[in-house]
């Protein structure tokens, strides 16, 4: 869901000697495979001519598309370096990390590989510091496949985020994970859009039909694939927040503009001015977002900061964008632009920046209250000036 555009990073020792032995020493992966992405992290203590170190690595994986796409690794033991490797990786995932054992490692590394391989997708390098990994025979690989897919997926608790997970999985054609939601003693489909490429959730409302053990849901559900909108109908059985059944009723291709109404929500902006730029000022930027993960455009910097959990698959009616705790955009013409889709998440955004050292160097100028967003069209407009461009799009 969250895609990692950064390069690989190299750091400490650039030209490590050759390892003579390696002792495992920890390792977690998120427990995100719900929302399509995982990270995973495995430390090791290795033994070379020169003495002791410390290897770091790091494993992006994303099911729907992309696959295994980001491989780095730290030689050494720099916890900025780690911290900042770890943040640009996972830190948008909004999961828990599950331990793993070494075996388990070798594991998720090798099903990373072999998805790629279906996919016909390079992996990412350098190959060879992983390579090990994927070399490892494992006598009991099937045994391990449920642990590991349990810590992945993490603990589910409601029926309403089996549902918007299993809907999902299901629209994005990823049915491994699917599969891992419906009751195993059932025969439950799972392909029941083939006329559709693997698409994007953006929206679901779910109702009530029937109540008890087997509850009965019914489901309308805004996807995007390709650029292209559909509103997809189903009915869902639920017993013990495991799918026993699951009914494709009815299909509806909509317009780019439909999807945009059904999406609409509110947006609060406020704007400041840079009354006075410290050489630091990206470094400041960066700690007063620190959940967040940035991106550059032509004009200025975009940070996405996001919940500590998906919590937001819980809800009657999902959004995907509702992961989102809050949007920073630092112009290179001197403002910052900090956006919620609420009052009291705007309200919390300011209240962070009045306690972070940025303070002393913002001015707050205007606040803004729009009934759909904006701020992206700022963001890739023409206009430097944000007031000149609210001034422009009034005039339409």
């Amino acid at each position: 869901m969250r895609k990692s555009d950064l390069k690989i990073i190299v750091g400490g020792l650039s030209a490590p000697a050759p390892v003579r032995d390696r002792r495992f020493l920890s390792a977690f992966v998120t427990d995100t495979r719900l929302m399509g992405v995982v990270g995973m992290y495995a430390n090791w203590e290795l033994a070379t001519r020169d003495g002791l170190s410390s290897f770091h690595q790091y494993f992006y994986f994303d099911a729907e598309e992309y696959g295994f796409e980001t491989y780095k690794s730290v030689h050494g033991r720099d916890p900025g370096e780690l911290a900042i490797i770890e943040q640009s990786l996972i830190g948008g995932l909004g999961g828990s990390k599950a331990d793993l054992t070494e075996e388990e490692v070798c594991l998720l590394a090798q099903l990373f590989a072999e998805a790629n391989h279906h996919m016909q997708l390079p992996l990412p390098g350098p190959k060879e510091e992983y390579a090990f990994l994927l070399d490892r025979p494992l006598p009991r690989r099937k045994a391990l496949l449920p642990a590991v897919m349990e810590k992945m997926c993490g603990s589910i608790s409601s029926e309403y985020q089996v549902i918007n997970y299993f809907l999902m999985r299901c629209f994005a054609r990823d049915f491994v994970a699917a599969r891992f939601l419906a009751d195993p003693s059932r025969d439950v489909p799972l392909e029941l859009f083939p006329d559709f490429l693997p698409a994007t959730l953006f929206k679901n409302n779910i109702k009530r039909i029937r109540g008890g053990g087997r509850g009965r849901f019914g489901c309308e559900s805004l996807i995007e694939e390709n650029g292209k909108y559909a509103l997809l109908f189903t009915e869902l059985e639920l017993s013990a927040l495991r799918i026993t059944d699951y009914r494709r009723t009815t299909t509806l291709s909509i317009s780019s503009q439909e999807a945009a109404m059904l999406l609409a929500q509110p947006e609060f902006i406020t704007l400041y001015e840079i009354i006075l730029e410290p050489e630091d000022f990206d470094e400041l930027m960066a700690e007063a977002t620190e959940r967040s993960t940035a991106t550059a455009h032509p004009n200025g910097m975009l940070y996405l900061a996001f919940h500590k959990n998906n919590d937001h698959v819980h809800k009657r009616e999902y959004r995907l964008n509702d992961d989102v705790y809050g949007i920073y955009y630092v112009s290179d013409f001197g403002q910052v632009l900090v956006a919620s889709y609420s009052s009291q998440g705007i309200r919390r955004l300011e209240e962070e920046l009045r306690k972070s050292p940025l303070r002393h160097y913002l001015l707050e100028v205007e606040r803004f209250e729009f009934k759909e967003p904006v701020l992206y069209e700022f963001v890739n407009s023409d206009f430097d000036d944000f007031e000149d461009f609210i001034n422009a799009i009034s005039e339409e």
